[in-house]
């Protein structure tokens, strides 16, 4: 159960978690894709006209291995009850979150043929956020219009995720579950986009974790994924810095060894049927304590991709 003092608290850190929410879809400026250059790749077919997704096949013969590694539920169970503090240990994914949400917002809006200048650009579509937390990305999704389901392992973190979307009547619609990729895919579940972001570095077999998002993208649809690049700078910055100098994250928050190539992540997609067709870097400046999109792809990274046509 989720106690008392914790819902009070929510409500407390709502007004400005929500606002920025709000400020986040508004304020994305699609000019601001001509302002970096993403790293395109040649070999990936171009994404065709798509419809929103279809009722699945009644039959599967899929099935993988769970991708869950326990040591990593354990240690953001530990910490869920702060999802919602913009000032605690999650405070950089809220930092953030606009600039994820601008390469989400005009990735997709092409993607799918939308107005990025839209208030609602994803209405009739259907996203799933895999690894949701406690809905940081899961809200803004849902107020730009899309029908999301946010998953989670961890039963705490959807307790809060669905405390604080039953704070907004637009939010309230989230369909929030503690559950698996793997488990949706033996539903035989399929969405027009499926996003999981800062995710795939905490499980146990990212291989096996991107077929399944493969299998929960319908025919044509897109992936997104963002991660850390196992690169010496990130180690410095994402890992020495963040956790022990700067203590931004928990020490511990982040495994070098875990982290994924850019060229390991294109490789791992394009095996389970998806082709990136764009990177981005997210990088911080800090004079200005902001972060921004960039060419940069050394540290922080996030790659959109199609599902190839079945």
């Amino acid at each position: 159960m989720v106690s008392k003092h914790l819902l009070a608290r929510l409500r407390t850190l709502n007004l400005s978690a929500l606002n920025c929410s709000r400020t986040t879809i508004h304020c994305i400026d699609p000019a601001v894709h001509h302002k970096f250059q993403t790293r395109h790749y040649s070999y990936a077919p171009p994404p065709s006209s798509l419809a929103p997704a279809s009722t699945p096949p009644q039959a599967s013969n899929f099935r993988s291995k769970s991708s869950l590694n326990e040591t990593e539920l354990i240690k953001f169970a530990s910490i869920s009850e702060t999802w919602w503090d913009a000032e605690g240990p999650f405070k950089p994914l809220h930092a953030m979150n606009p600039t994820r949400l601008a390469f989400i917002r005009l990735t997709l809006c092409r993607h799918f043929g939308k107005d990025p200048y839209c208030a609602r650009p994803f209405e009739g579509l259907k996203f799933v956020d895999v690894g949701c937390g406690g809905g940081i990305l899961s809200e803004p999704l849902a107020r730009m219009g899309a029908s999301v389901t946010g998953i989670d392992a961890v039963d705490k973190n959807i307790k809060i995720a669905q405390l604080h979307a039953d704070l907004d009547h637009i939010t309230s619609s989230i369909d929030y579950r503690c559950t698996t990729a793997e488990k949706l895919v033996e539903e035989q579940r399929r969405f027009d986009a499926v996003l999981a972001l800062e995710v795939i570095e905490h499980v146990a077999e990212p291989a096996d974790f991107c077929k399944s998002l493969s299998a929960l993208t319908s025919s044509g649809g897109a992936t997104l994924i963002s991660t850390i690049n196992r690169s010496m700078r990130a180690y410095a910055t994402a890992i020495f810095m963040a956790e022990y100098v700067l203590h931004w994250l928990p020490k511990g928050t982040h495994e070098w060894s875990s982290f994924l190539t850019p060229e390991e992540l294109a490789l791992i997609l394009q095996r389970a049927s998806i082709s990136v067709q764009e990177m981005a870097g997210i990088v911080y400046n800090p004079l200005t304590g902001r972060w921004s999109l960039s060419d940069d792809i050394s540290v922080n990274f996030i790659a959109y991709a199609t599902k190839n046509i079945e």
